[in-house]
C-alpha cells in the first residue's frame, strides 16, 4: 500500500526572499530545524545533508539526500533519507520533499510537498505531525523575526 503524499500551505505576511532564507539560509536553518545546519553546493544531482545535535553528537546527521530541482526564491526538490542513527536501513527509506513558493496579493505562499515514500516507511506517522510544526515555525520567523519556541 502506498502512503499518501503529504501536502501543506501556508499564506506568509513576508517577502518571498525572505521566507526563502528562513529555511534555506544558514541563519534560519538553524532557527527552524532544532540547531541543524544546512550543507550543500544546491547543485542538481548533488548530495545534501542536515547536520546538527542528536543522538551522535553534533555532528549527527538527521536526514540527507539528492538535490533534485533549485531554483532560487522559487523552488527546491529533493530526495531524503532519514540519518542513519535512525534507522539500519536508512538507505532503502526513503521520500521527496518540494518547497514551492509564489507571491499571492501581498503576502507569499509556501507549498510544502513530502511524497514518493517508501512502502512501510516507518517515520510517516510522526513524520505528518512534525511538519506542521516546522512550517508553522517557517511562517512565524519569516513574519516576526523570532522562531517559536518549542523546547525540544
Amino acid at each position: 500500500m502506498s502512503l499518501t503524499p503529504l501536502k501543506y500551505e501556508f499564506y506568509i505576511d513576508a517577502p518571498l526572499e525572505t521566507v526563502w532564507n528562513t529555511f534555506i539560509s544558514p541563519e534560519g536553518v538553524r532557527q527552524i530545524f532544532f540547531g541543524s545546519e544546512l550543507r550543500s553546493s544546491f547543485a542538481v544531482g548533488e548530495p545534501y545533508q542536515y547536520v546538527g545535535p542528536g543522538k551522535d553528537g553534533d555532528e549527527t546527521v538527521h536526514v540527507y539526500g539528492t538535490i533534485l530541482e533549485y531554483e532560487p526564491n522559487k523552488r527546491i526538490s529533493m530526495t531524503e533519507h532519514p540519518g542513519p542513527s535512525y534507522w539500519d536501513n536508512h538507505a532503502e527509506l526513503q521520500t521527496r520533499m518540494t518547497y514551492t513558493l509564489e507571491t499571492v496579493y501581498n503576502c507569499t505562499k509556501l507549498t510544502f510537498v513530502n511524497d514518493e515514500w517508501t512502502d512501510g516507511h516507518p517515520s510517516y506517522e510522526r513524520v505528518s505531525q512534525d511538519w506542521w510544526l516546522i512550517l508553522s515555525n517557517i511562517k512565524t520567523l519569516a513574519e516576526t523575526g523570532k522562531p517559536m519556541n518549542f523546547q525540544w
